[in-house]
């Protein structure tokens, strides 16, 4: 989870550098949205993991899922990812929705990463 968290923060640096750079109208690292894109598509893959995992180890000791609240806040958290990084994807000068979608999306993905961390506490403290 927290490599999940830090490719969160990392992508909110390099999104707000590309926000910033976008109003100033100033020139932009040719590196900077590829290392933006790069990032979201490893966020995608450890939520994903992060998501396996909980699935296999849960059924696995528990026999059964949906014993907490973290399924749901978990399932929510992959959902708002993968929208996300949909809506990255659609992101130009056609579609200026994209990239307002896709802020929004990233804002409430912050307060699901704070509800799936709470709620993954009491999680792991019965595994061990």
């Amino acid at each position: 989870m927290g490599l999940s968290i830090g490719a969160y923060g990392l992508l909110a640096l390099s999104g707000g550098r590309l926000f910033y750079t976008r109003q100033q109208e100033l020139d932009r690292p040719s590196w900077l949205r590829s290392l933006h894109f790069t990032l979201g598509g490893i966020l995608v893959f450890l939520v994903l993991l992060l998501l396996s995992i909980g699935i296999v180890g849960t059924l696995g000791e528990f026999g059964e899922l949906g014993h907490s609240v973290h399924l749901p806040a978990g399932l929510t958290v992959v959902a708002l990812t993968l929208a996300s990084a949909w809506s990255a994807t659609r992101i130009s000068p056609e579609r200026p929705w994209a990239r307002k979608t896709h802020l929004t999306l990233n804002g409430i993905l912050f307060v699901g990463f704070v509800v799936v961390t709470a709620t993954g506490w009491s999680v792991v403290q019965k595994y061990l």
